[in-house]
C-alpha cells in the first residue's frame, strides 16, 4: 500500500472528463420523483463554472459526488465538513489518501450503477481448455498428419476470438484500474488512525476491499514487457480476465456501490473543506421558515473582486428588483440564486451570515432566439414560462427571473409578466428584475420593491423602485449623436405623461 502515498503521486495529471461523465452518477441514481435542477437553471446560474472552480484538484469520483449534491434534492449534511475544517492535519492526510483516485482514466459509474452487465456466454467456461487443446493439437500434428487440420482450426478459433473481443477487453481493462484504485483507497482509509471517528464507515470492510481488489488485478506476467500480447493471443488471458472480473463485479455489486459512495462522498467533503479554507467569505447557513431570506455581506464566488451586499426579505414576500442599466441587477440575482443553491446542497453561503429557505431553485435569465429551431425570443420566453409554471406545481420553490418577456411589445410584455409572476408568487418565493417599472405597483401585494444602486466600488440594495433611469443618458456615453439623444428625451417625456394619465397631446414630430 505504500505506493499510495509515494512521491509518484506528484506525477498525477487530472484527466479532462466532460460534463456528461461528471453528471452520470446523478443521472443514474436520481429517484424518479427527485426534484433536481433543470438544464436552464444550471446555465443561467453558471453552476458548471462554479462546479469547475469548486472541484479543482478533485478526481472524477469526488466531482461526481459534488455534482450529485449540487443538482439533487439531498439535504445538506455539513457536519463532516465542519469537523474536517477543525482538524486540518487530518484533512491533509485524507486529501493525500484520496489523491490516487485522480489516476482514473475511465468512469466506473456505468458499470456500477448503469445497465446490468450481460452474463458471460456459455462457451466462456471452456476458455481455460482452449489453449491446452491448441498446444496438444500442435504436438499431435507431429505424429498424425491430419493433426495439422485440428491445429489450424484451433488457431483460427484463437484468432477469431481475439478479433471479436480484443477491443472490448481493452475497454474493460481501462475500467479495472479505477476499480482497483477505489478499493485501494477504501482499504487505506479504513486502516488510517482515526481519533475523530470520521472514518468509522470504512474500517469494517477495509479487509474485504483489499481482498476484492485482487479479483480485478492484472497478473504478474501481464506486467512483463512483451509478454501480455502473447498471453492474450495464445492463452486468451485477456478474455479469461474479462469474464472473471465482470463476474466478480456482479457478485460483489452491492459492496462496490457502497464503497464508491463512501469514497466519493468523503473526497467531496475534503474538496469542500479545502475550498472553504481558501475562501475569504463564507458562513454556515441557517434555515429560515416561510420563505424568509436574510443574507448579510453576501458575495458571488466567481467574481474576482466581489462587492458584498445585504439582502433581506420578510416571510411571505418576494422581490421586484429595479435599477439602472449596468448597475448589477443580474449579478445580484445570480448571487442570490447561487447562494440559495449552495446552502441547500452544502450547508454554507458566501456571506457573513445567512438565514435562507431550504427550497429548490429554478432560474430564467438567458432566453434567446434559436435560429436552428426557428424559435423566436418571445416563443422561447413563453416556453420557459410554461416550464416554470409546471415546476411550480411540484411543490414550494424559489424562482429567479431576469427580464421576463422581452420579446414582445411593451404593453403585452407587462401584462403577460404580471399574470405569470402573480401566479408564481402566490405559493413560491419569486426574485425578479425588470426594466418595466410598471410591474412594481401591479405586483405590490406579492413582491416587495428593491432598487440596486451604485455605492463606491460596489452596490447597495434599498427598498423602493428606481427613481432615475439612465437608458437615454447612455446614448451619449456610448457615442450617439446629440440629436438622437434629444429626440429620445422628447419621446420619453411624451410617453411618461401618457403613462401617468396626463394630457400628453399629439405624438411628437421629430
Amino acid at each position: 500500500m505504500g505506493w499510495l502515498f509515494s512521491n509518484g503521486d506528484d506525477r498525477i495529471v487530472d484527466h479532462p472528463f466532460g460534463r456528461a461523465a461528471i453528471a452520470r452518477f446523478h443521472l443514474l441514481t436520481a429517484a424518479a420523483d427527485e426534484r433536481g435542477m433543470d438544464a436552464q437553471t444550471t446555465r443561467d446560474l453558471l453552476l458548471d463554472d462554479y462546479a469547475d472552480r469548486l472541484g479543482a484538484g478533485s478526481s472524477l469520483f469526488g466531482r461526481q459526488a459534488l455534482h450529485r449534491r449540487l443538482h439533487g434534492a439531498a439535504p445538506a449534511e455539513p457536519a463532516r465538513i465542519r469537523a474536517l475544517l477543525a482538524a486540518p492535519d487530518l484533512l491533509a492526510q485524507l486529501v493525500q489518501a484520496c489523491r490516487p483516485l485522480r489516476r482514473a482514466e475511465a468512469d466506473v459509474v456505468p458499470s456500477l450503477f448503469g445497465t446490468p452487465l450481460a452474463p458471460a456466454p456459455g462457451w466462456a467456461r471452456w476458455l481455460p481448455l482452449l489453449p491446452v487443446a491448441w498446444l496438444a493439437s500442435l504436438v499431435l500434428a507431429f505424429f498424425v498428419p491430419l493433426g495439422w487440420v485440428g491445429a489450424v482450426a484451433l488457431t483460427f478459433v484463437l484468432v477469431a476470438l481475439q478479433a471479436s473481443w480484443h477491443e472490448r477487453t481493452q475497454e474493460w481493462d481501462s475500467v479495472l484500474l479505477p476499480l482497483r484504485t477505489l478499493l485501494d483507497v477504501h482499504q487505506a482509509l479504513g486502516n488510517l488512525p482515526d481519533p475523530t471517528g470520521l472514518l468509522a464507515p470504512f474500517a469494517p470492510d477495509a479487509a474485504q476491499a483489499g481482498k476484492l481488489r485482487r479479483r480485478f488485478a492484472l497478473s504478474l506476467a501481464d506486467s512483463i514487457p512483451g509478454q501480455r500480447e502473447y498471453r492474450d493471443w495464445l492463452l486468451q488471458a485477456n478474455l479469461k480476465r474479462y469474464f472473471a472480473s465482470r463476474a466478480a463485479l456482479v457478485q460483489h455489486l452491492d459492496f462496490l456501490r457502497a464503497s464508491y459512495r463512501l469514497v466519493a462522498e468523503l473526497e467531496a467533503d475534503c474538496t469542500l473543506a479545502r475550498h472553504l479554507e481558501a475562501s475569504a467569505t463564507f458562513c454556515w447557513a441557517g434555515q429560515s421558515d416561510d420563505r424568509a431570506v436574510d443574507l448579510r455581506g453576501v458575495v458571488h464566488p466567481l467574481l474576482a473582486r466581489p462587492a458584498p451586499v445585504d439582502f433581506r426579505l420578510v416571510a411571505g414576500t418576494g422581490a421586484f428588483v429595479s435599477g439602472q442599466n449596468g448597475v448589477g441587477k443580474s449579478t445580484l440575482l445570480r448571487t442570490l440564486g447561487l447562494n440559495l443553491v449552495v446552502a441547500r446542497a452544502f450547508g454554507f453561503c458566501y456571506a457573513t451570515s445567512a438565514q435562507v429557505p431550504n427550497l429548490p431553485v429554478y432560474a430564467s435569465m438567458h432566453s434567446e432566439d434559436a435560429m436552428d429551431s426557428g424559435e423566436s425570443l418571445y416563443m422561447a420566453e413563453l416556453r420557459r414560462a410554461r416550464e416554470l409554471l409546471a415546476l411550480a406545481r411540484l411543490g414550494p420553490a424559489v424562482f429567479v427571473i431576469d427580464e421576463i418577456f422581452r420579446g414582445t411589445n411593451h404593453l403585452e410584455s407587462v401584462s403577460a409578466a404580471t399574470a405569470v409572476l402573480h401566479e408564481l408568487a402566490r405559493h413560491h418565493l419569486v426574485l425578479v428584475s425588470s426594466h418595466n417599472l410598471e410591474l412594481a405597483p401591479l405586483l405590490r401585494d406579492r413582491l416587495a420593491p428593491f432598487c440596486v444602486e451604485a455605492a463606491g466600488e460596489g452596490v447597495t440594495v434599498r427598498p423602493g423602485v428606481l427613481r432615475a433611469t439612465n437608458g437615454i443618458r447612455l446614448l451619449a456615453d456610448s457615442g450617439f449623436d446629440s440629436a438622437i439623444e434629444c429626440n429620445a428625451v422628447t419621446v420619453f417625456q411624451w410617453l411618461s405623461r401618457h403613462a401617468r394619465g396626463e394630457e400628453a397631446g399629439p405624438p411628437p414630430v421629430l
